[in-house]
């Protein structure tokens, strides 16, 4: 006689389970909440918080919740989405052909969980063709780039739209920034490809380490927030309005895969379509592969993982693809990815240490720079024992203290940064830093421009400071100082005999003639200066006494205070003594100066030391007035009223030297093309600016229009 169920038993089934299904649900519901403000944070804002390994954590955990509770699954869901909203500052650009992300295998494990799943789903195609039977499957093997994804179209071989890949399905034209790309080529070279009367290609836009470390001490020495990584700085690069700030930011692409693969003029596998990118002028990786077997494709993700660190450019895994493009559309998609592709990815690196000091350094501009020194630590592949803490806004931010355990990583496996503390691990001997009032290297009182972060000293004195200072005074742009070049300018400062700016007027011949450089001839000697080079620097530094008032101020070195600027101030306070008694309020009503940089003249001209230098100057006998010209000097201003636009080399004469001339004329140059632009000047290897001026129908001339209108006031036609 069967036993009858308990009703009690089964209704303690029934509330257990319903209770599981409501913990994952709320479980859920915070993990998607996290997950969408994390992807709004990256794709929208350009502002990373959460790490990529925390990122890839959470969505492994939502999956599996979705996976054992299907009734949970939404349609907002992270999981069945490729990316997130495109910003609204670019036009949006309608995919084709939608732009999928790639599911992510974490070990090996997961990997050949998918090669299970990939030799299953063959095996039970319908292929009469024996290249693509289960058991001769061929893997392409690509590292995987830390960039930006975008998407090239080509009509007739001509570059005529870049997008970005937005939510896969609507990204952003960004055709006039993908154009400052140098290896993006704008007419494909030959082959099949180039035939082609339509072809949209994908790939990566990434930032070489190299870039991507000048990029952030740039940031560094002007107070701003650093990029967190490559991916991160190429996608805000090619997300800016001015193109020319991303034809600054020195990107690279990786082009790597078509938008349709059936397309009958394509080969027929990923690795010849690779070949044909390349004869096509395209930049490929050139680490790619064709494995037939799981250990071999373990073998390419073992050899990636361990030069990772060795490449010019960042990556976070390896692609493997299946190498046949019919059998890749008969695999398909699953809602967000390819059946027929996995990113391997590699694990993050990160170490604990103790932080045992913070020591500030003065940056070549004048900014200080909180720098923590460490216990050393091995991280992505080599010792690191100090990193920037950029300002002490970022100290308070990530909360460190001295003396704290703290987590330590290489944001993009490149620069040193510290993470964070570790709070749990506190014993109460730790300190709060405190950042110091005075310049460590000279002494000076610091100062912290409203509206920034940084703290900076101003001495023109400053020690730290001394060697850029002084190559900046002695540029073309400045006092003009030929011969003294950096190699010149350290054996003075190694000799004491250059100490600031005021220090090249008291040179003498004998000092120069007999200056060491530091090399040594065939026969042992010392190399000097010599008595050539000793007269004709002389006479440099002579005629450098003469230089515009402008130019003189420039070459100061006046935080914000360029060539324009500096041509401003001069033109209305006409003398140094003008200039340096005139108020903050006085100085900001000027067009185009503004509180800012009115706040950096006063605090310059307000310290001692730096007035000290400058009595030298004046001194030796340095130009400090503008001599206005009489009205019977001056020419015709013919020009008055038209804006130019200088880009690209001049064979005649420098863009300075073109400015100048053509404001004499009475025209305005400007450093940006817009619809009020009158002319552009293109010179050689003009640039965004000359694609600017032909997208906005603004004239272009040559140089030799513009030596034309230099010398007879007029504008051809």
């Amino acid at each position: 006689m069967s036993t009858l169920p308990n009703p009690a038993d089964a209704a303690t089934t029934i509330a257990d389970a319903t209770t599981a299904v409501a913990t994952a649900s709320a479980r859920a519901e915070e993990l998607r909440r996290t997950l969408e403000q994390a992807a709004h944070e990256y794709y929208v804002l350009d502002a990373p918080v959460l790490s990529d390994a925390a990122y890839d954590s959470l969505m492994q955990e939502l999956a599996a919740i979705e996976a054992a509770h299907p009734q949970l699954v939404t349609a907002s869901s992270p999981t069945q989405r490729v990316g997130s909203t495109p910003s609204d500052a670019f036009a949006p650009v309608q995919h084709a052909a939608r732009m999928y992300s790639l599911d992510n295998a974490m070990d090996f494990a997961e990997l050949d969980a998918w090669f299970d799943r990939v030799e299953t789903a063959v095996a039970k195609l319908d292929t009469p063709d024996a290249a693509l039977a289960g058991d001769s499957i061929s893997y392409n093997c690509e590292l995987k780039i830390d960039g930006s994804s975008i998407a090239l179209n080509y009509a007739h071989g001509e570059l005529v739209r870049a997008a970005t890949r937005g939510d896969g399905r609507t990204g952003e034209d960004i055709t006039a920034n993908a154009r400052t790309v140098r290896d993006i080529p704008l007419r494909l070279q030959e082959g099949t490809l180039a035939q082609l009367p339509q072809l949209e290609v994908r790939g990566e836009i990434y930032l070489p380490k190299a870039s991507f470390e000048h990029l952030n001490q740039l940031a560094d020495e002007a107070g701003e927030k650093p990029f967190a990584n490559p991916r991160n700085a190429a996608a805000g690069s090619l997300r800016q309005k001015d193109p020319a700030v991303t034809a600054s930011r020195d990107l690279a692409s990786f082009i790597y895969a078509p938008a349709d693969t059936t397309h009958e003029n394509l080969p027929a596998t990923q690795h010849e379509f690779l070949d044909a990118l390349k004869q096509a002028g395209f930049h490929v990786n050139p680490d790619v592969a064709v494995r037939a077997s799981r250990a071999d494709v373990h073998a390419f993700c073992t050899a990636a993982l361990n030069k990772r660190h060795d490449l010019p450019y960042e990556i976070d895994g390896v692609v493997v693809k299946v190498d046949n493009f019919a059998l890749q559309e008969q695999l398909g998609y699953t809602a967000k990815a390819p059946r027929w592709a996995i990113a391997f990815k590699f694990p993050p690196e990160e170490q604990t240490t103790v932080l045992r000091e913070i020591r500030i350094q003065v940056g070549r501009t004048g900014t200080l720079t909180p720098v923590a020194e460490f216990d050393p630590v091995l991280v992505a592949g080599s010792t690191i024992a100090r990193a920037t803490l950029h300002n002490e806004d970022e100290i308070a931010r990530k909360g460190v203290l001295v003396g704290d355990t703290i987590i330590v990583r290489k944001a993009g496996d490149v620069i040193p940064e510290v993470v964070g503390p570790i709070e749990s691990l506190r014993d109460g001997t730790q300190a709060p830093f405190h950042m110091p009032a005075q310049c460590p290297s000279c002494g000076s009182e610091v100062h912290r421009t409203p509206g920034e972060v940084a703290l900076r000293c101003e001495n023109i004195n400053c020690p730290d400071q001394r060697i850029e200072r002084l190559r900046h005074w002695v540029s073309r742009g400045a006092a003009d100082i030929e011969g003294m070049g950096t190699e010149t300018i350290n054996a003075l400062i190694a000799a004491d005999l250059l100490r600031n700016v005021a220090d090249f007027y008291t040179l003498t011949y004998e000092q120069l003639r007999d200056l060491p450089l530091g090399r040594t001839k065939q026969d042992g000697s010392e190399v000097t200066f010599g008595e050539i080079m000793a007269k004709k620097v002389l006479a440099t530094i002579e005629e450098s006494k003469t230089r515009p008032f402008a130019r003189l101020l420039f070459g100061l070195g006046i935080r914000h205070v360029g060539t324009t600027v500096s041509e401003q101030l001069t033109d209305h306070f006409t003398t140094l003594d003008a200039l340096m008694a005139a108020s903050e309020e006085e100085l900001s009503s000027l067009d185009g100066v503004g509180p800012q940089i009115a706040y950096s003249c006063k605090n310059f001209f307000s310290l001692p030391e730096n007035r000290a230098v400058l009595q030298k100057l004046v001194d030796a006998g340095l130009n400090f007035e503008n001599q206005a010209a009489s009205a019977d000097d001056m020419p015709e201003q013919t020009l008055a009223g038209l804006t130019f636009v200088l880009t690209g080399a001049l064979e005649n004469l420098t863009r300075t030297e073109a400015a100048t001339e053509l404001k004499r004329l009475g025209a305005k140059v400007t450093g940006s093309v817009s619809k009020k632009t009158s002319y552009v000047v293109a010179g050689a290897d003009a640039g965004s600016k000359y694609d600017k001026a032909i997208a906005l129908e603004v004239p272009v001339l040559d140089e030799a229009a513009l030596l034309r209108i230099i010398e007879t006031g007029q504008i051809d036609g």
